[in-house]
């Protein structure tokens, strides 16, 4: 009975044994098929997803699609911030403005013609955001003698300076007009591009801010961004002479080119010149169409934003379609359509207010008060006093807001952080 026990028990051990071997060579089986399987999806995985690059556009466009909206909004919303041009300085703006007072504030607004005399007195009562200079600021002069008066005014100014100039090159020449600041005087841009094409444009663009830059000079209020083919416009000489297409691509190689060094710059004359003429002497009405300005006039203005323009000027055009009553550089509709739907965000100006256009029709405080309720953040004036007083006591009388004021001013000595004017 003991022997049959245990026979019947090796028999058990013999089959357990051979069921646990086809165990495990099932299980080894299985383990060389898995690890198979998984070297042939890392290959197809490599194959078609990761050397393939549509498809890892694909991959990548399915994770993406799959994040909240929320999130993706928010990372839109950071994007157009980031788009700023001087975004990175406004809280030291903001810093500087917490400590000035309204007069001073308001004065940061004024891009004043600089005073053939008491221009130190001018800049102790009235704090100007800086000063233009023009023809007769250098014809008697000397670059010795130009270079000490900048440093004489930088020097009394509590807030340093904006100081510009219109060295466009051809027909408006304030400084190199003068021999003893340039043996020849600078030649338009049509000039230079016909000669030399885009080459000798940077290259007189360099020697303009380097001439500038010497004296003192930190803006040039340049380029003419207005499309003018026909010679018979006033603007033509000024301008680039060719159409939308080329003109944007003139004004982008120099705001690029102007930004790379450093020195100020405006696009001008917002939202374009046309067959128009001078505003310098009087009124003047465009009636062309919205849609010859968005196939053309606006072109190179969306150029020189897109590649990080400065600031804009604003011409005192009354164009028809988007204000029949109010020039385009005292109607809030015109700088709103800049700010909004053409997306500036750095500094607004006025042309001159002095200008007929302007001074024939308003006063000095007219003027001036519709210029900040537009939205522009400087006022180029040939009356610092009376445009500071009056833009104080508006804003006293309710009729500006404060508000409006320090956003623009917030603008301006951003502006001047991003030149180095002031650190």
């Amino acid at each position: 009975m003991d022997s049959e026990k245990r026979h019947g028990n090796i028999n058990n051990e013999i089959k357990e044994e051979k069921k646990s071997k086809k165990s495990k060579k099932k299980l080894i089986i299985m383990s060389l098929i898995v690890i198979f399987v998984i070297l042939l999806v890392a290959l197809a995985l490599y194959l078609f997803v990761f050397n393939d690059s549509t498809n890892i556009k694909k991959y990548i466009s399915k994770i993406t699609d799959n994040i909240p909206n929320d999130y993706t909004a928010e990372k839109q919303n950071a994007d157009v911030v980031s788009k700023d041009i001087f975004g990175k300085y406004y809280d030291k703006a903001e810093n500087l403005i917490k400590n000035m007072s309204l007069k001073e504030k308001v004065g940061q607004m004024c891009f004043a013609r600089c005073p053939e005399s008491g221009a130190i007195d001018e800049i102790k009562n009235y704090n100007p955001a800086g000063y233009i200079l023009f023809g007769r600021d250098f014809k008697e002069e000397s670059k010795a003698s130009v270079t000490s008066k900048i440093k004489s005014y930088q020097d009394a100014s509590k807030i340093k300076m904006l100081i510009g100039v219109d060295e466009e090159g051809g027909t408006v020449t304030r400084v190199s007009h003068y021999s003893q600041f340039r043996s020849t005087p600078f030649k338009s841009p049509q000039q230079l591009y016909k000669q030399g094409g885009y080459d000798l444009l940077k290259s007189d663009a360099n020697e303009k801010i380097t001439l500038l830059a010497s004296l003192g000079i930190n803006v040039n209020l340049a380029p003419v961004s207005d499309v003018s083919t026909n010679p018979n416009d006033f603007i033509y000489d000024r301008s680039f002479g060719k159409d939308a297409t080329e003109t944007s691509k003139y004004v982008s190689e120099m705001t690029k080119y102007y930004n790379s060094k450093k020195m100020g710059m405006t696009l001008k004359h917002f939202p374009g010149y046309g067959n128009n003429a001078d505003t310098h002497k009087d009124f003047v009405r465009d009636n062309r169409s919205e849609e010859t300005f968005k196939k053309s006039d606006f072109l190179p203005f969306e150029a020189g934003i897109k590649d990080g323009a400065q600031s804009i000027l604003v011409a005192h055009n009354v164009v028809s379609f988007k204000d029949n009553d109010n020039p385009a550089s005292l109607s809030k509709s015109w700088h709103t359509l800049l700010r909004e739907d053409l997306k500036f965000t750095g500094v607004i100006m006025t042309d001159d207010l002095a200008m007929g256009a302007i001074a024939n029709i308003y006063s000095v405080s007219d003027a001036a008060i519709k210029a900040v309720n537009a939205g522009n953040d400087l006022l180029i004036t040939s009356d610092l006093k009376e445009t500071v007083n009056s833009i104080v006591n508006a804003v006293n009388n309710k009729t500006v807001s404060e508000d409006d004021i320090n956003q623009a001013v917030k603008r301006v000595l951003a502006w001047k952080y991003y030149l180095g004017i002031i650190s």
